[in-house]
């Protein structure tokens, strides 16, 4: 376990802040796309369908990352943050400190 938990559980608690907080400020951008020809051209409603797609494909990935962090304060209640999930050795706590997220150690990770 790293020598100081809490920093970890106050990392991963504003990065899991940050994620909702971005999601409710891109929520419009995900919203279907007004296909009325008199008000949209076509090559503007293409760029809004574009753009639709781009906002749900981030969504995916913060939903994805606030799993990931769930996850983590999940190891953090259960002791064994820090672990490598695959070979149960220490991750090392520069790596924590980067992605405080992270269930791999290097060696596991490739």
């Amino acid at each position: 376990m790293p020598s100081d938990p809490e920093k970890f559980r106050g990392l991963l608690e504003e990065r899991k802040r940050d994620l909702l907080d971005l999601s409710r400020r891109a929520s419009d951008a995900r919203k279907p796309v007004e296909l009325d020809q008199q008000s949209v051209g076509r090559l503007s409603r293409q760029d809004a369908l574009q753009q639709q797609a781009m906002a749900k494909a981030q969504e995916k990935l913060r939903q994805r990352d606030l799993a990931r962090i769930e996850r983590a304060l999940n190891r953090l209640e259960g002791g064994d943050y820090g672990l490598c999930q695959e070979c149960e050795e220490e991750i090392a706590e520069q790596r924590l400190l980067i992605d405080p997220a992270t269930e791999l150690c290097l060696a596991c990770r490739d």
